[in-house]
């Protein structure tokens, strides 16, 4: 088998009905940066109630501040809110957002899942990484400051109650990464959830691993609650101490709760082929379907998978 849709964009079908079964595949990641570079920059929190800028109803614009580039395909993107503004997203929410491409006569519309703050104000953050066949994902890379993004939302996914779980294991592939990072920040953030969280991240080579010091500060601080590993088809280097290949069978058996424990959620996020080989695609009306692939092959319960 070969992991090369781990990076790859879900295939190019149009309409918003794709959109649906797509929602946390979008190359869109946030936040990460904030939590370890400018926590002493900008107030999460204060006493006054903020304000939402989302509308669920209607496509609201949000102007460009700044663009950071990450790595050789992948930039940082800061949206402004009003300084007592916060996004108004849920966790393991996302949005969508619409622009008008080239000459195409109806605007294209894409799902993204920010995993900033969930009460940060003032501002929120997408890290994008560019496809070449990406209309959207090359559209935000061309932005300049001052320019504006229509964003609707937010759109739920999983209902999380904290606590609620033992265990919660996360397998995700390239931009994958998106809710099981806002889900990660959240649990942690919060003194009072001792869910325990496993994460295998998969991608092409080690460059291609985004927000990985990100990842990799959440298990320093975290040591007890959360394990970050890392899956590359190549290694680049000697150096290199993560597995490599793709996610196998006795990958999941190796880092995943086990489906007899009882009191834990598996989840998987990432591009078509991933998501089939490890549990199955959704049903064709989007919602999560049977569980199949690995997944099916390891006893799991339709109660202990979630397809993002």
């Amino acid at each position: 088998l070969s992991r090369a849709y781990s990076t790859a964009p879900v295939g190019a079908k149009s309409g918003n009905g794709v959109l649906w079964a797509s929602l946390a595949t979008g190359a869109v990641l946030v936040g990460g940066y904030f939590y370890t570079r400018s926590k002493q920059t900008i107030s999460i929190e204060s006493a006054t109630p903020a304000t939402k800028a989302l509308d669920p109803k209607n496509f609201v614009a949000f102007k460009l501040k700044e663009t950071i580039p990450i790595n050789h395909d992948t930039s940082r993107f800061r949206f402004a809110l009003e300084p007592n503004q916060e996004l108004g997203l849920d966790i393991t929410s996302c949005f969508v957002v619409k622009a008008k491409v080239g000459d195409d006569e109806k605007p294209t519309i894409r799902p993204y899942t920010p995993v900033s703050p969930q009460h940060a104000r003032g501002y929120f953050d997408l890290v994008i990484k560019k496809y070449p066949t990406g209309k959207m994902s090359s559209h935000i890379h061309a932005m300049a400051p001052g320019d504006v993004l229509e964003i609707k939302g937010p759109v739920a996914k999983l209902p999380y109650k904290s606590g609620a779980l033992k265990e919660i294991g996360m397998i995700a592939g390239g931009s994958g990464i998106t809710p099981m990072v806002q889900l990660i920040q959240h649990v942690l953030a919060d003194p009072s959830d001792h869910t325990k969280m496993t994460l295998v991240f998969a991608n092409k080579s080690e460059d291609d691993i985004i927000l990985r010091s990100t990842l990799d500060e959440f298990a320093k601080k975290h040591p007890d609650q959360l394990t970050v590993h890392y899956v590359v088809d190549k290694a680049s280097s000697a150096n290199w101490k993560g597995d490599v290949g793709y996610v196998s069978k006795e990958l999941v058996q190796k880092y995943m709760p086990a489906a007899a424990k009882g009191d834990i959620l598996v989840s998987v996020c990432g591009p078509v082929p991933m998501m089939k080989s490890i549990s199955g695609v959704k049903a064709p009306d989007y919602s999560q379907g049977e569980v199949g692939g690995i997944f099916k092959e390891l006893g799991y319960t339709s109660e202990q998978v979630f397809k993002f």
